[in-house]
């Protein structure tokens, strides 16, 4: 009589294990998609740019490797200069009204009122516009016949038109006023979530204790979305660097009167568009924007971070 050896199937853990073990690719099955876009759509163009930021490519011609003369050249370039200026001028100006004003406004419509739904709704409006529709309407508010100047002659404030639109500085201005009038309803949504998960018994006890609205405001409210108004701040200081369609549609795609409101994303553009284009000389505008941003962001995250330890 043979006894015949015959496998025994696997059960239990083992067989769930070996089934795993098979089907090692099935996670990089659903990440195939994302990854091709992010490689299509981000990191092949960003290595791309890195390339072309050491050459003297042009649109017509496709350039030889010439080193670090690109951002030799930067360094004395007074156009360029200027646009960092600018640039950093308003994420200066921009985010702190970014991070405190939309706060304030989401304390004050923080109901559910009929009425407040009304203004929550006013306030968001911009934010489905586009930044060339919102500059189009401001040109025409700001301009040297616009509704503003008028109604100051009107008012007998002013005898001359103010120069809104053909002032270096006051251009610069009044791109940051529209930058901010356009971004308030979108960050004021998000402090109305935030604010929406503060234990309600933090405001009864400050009430119980005699607290008012604005007590309420300062020792509850805002600290209890510190790390909202952090993200916010992070969010706003990338969108002001990167300001385009405000400035250039309120300057005429110019920059201004001589280039003087140019900023980065705009002197990017000009010299990366155009048969005279040095896209080697744009790229490497690209690549020193890159780092500025990533020193903004390290610096408000270490700061961030540095909080919240404290």
């Amino acid at each position: 009589m043979s006894l015949a050896l015959t496998p025994r199937p696997l059960t239990g853990r083992g067989a769930g294990a070996g089934r795993t073990h098979d089907r090692w690719w099935a996670p990089w099955l659903f990440l195939a998609p994302a990854l091709a876009i992010v490689i299509t759509f981000i990191l092949f163009p960003f290595v791309n740019t890195l390339a072309l930021s050491v050459t003297d490519a042009t649109l017509l011609r496709q350039g030889h490797f010439i080193g670090l003369d690109n951002f030799t050249r930067l360094a004395a370039d007074e156009r360029f200069r200027i646009a960092m200026t600018n640039s950093l001028l308003y994420v200066v100006c921009v985010v702190p009204v970014m991070v405190v004003a939309p706060l304030v406004l989401a304390a004050l419509v923080n109901g559910s009122t009929r009425i407040l739904g009304f203004f929550r709704t006013a306030y968001y409006l911009p934010v489905i516009m586009s930044s060339v529709v919102v500059g189009l309407i401001w040109t025409n508010l700001l301009d040297q016949r616009g509704l503003v100047n008028e109604l100051l002659r009107w008012l007998n404030l002013v005898d001359e038109p103010i120069g809104f639109l053909s002032d270096r500085w006051l251009t610069l201005f009044s791109a940051m006023l529209v930058t901010i009038w356009s971004g308030l309803g979108y960050y004021m949504v998000i402090y109305l979530a935030a604010m929406a998960n503060i234990d309600q018994d933090l405001y009864d006890a400050a009430s119980m204790d005699g607290a008012g609205p604005i007590r309420r405001f300062l020792h509850v409210t805002a600290p209890g979305v510190r790390s909202t108004s952090a993200l916010i701040g992070l969010f706003s200081s990338v969108a002001a660097f990167r300001v385009f369609g405000e400035v250039y549609v309120l300057t005429g795609g110019t920059g201004g009167l001589g280039g003087q409101n140019v900023t980065v994303t705009m002197l990017i553009q000009q010299e990366g568009t155009g048969l005279q284009a040095e896209t080697g000389y744009a790229g490497a505008i690209s690549v020193v924007m890159f780092v500025v941003l990533g020193l903004l962001l390290a610096g408000q995250l270490w700061y961030q971070n540095r909080g919240a330890r404290s």
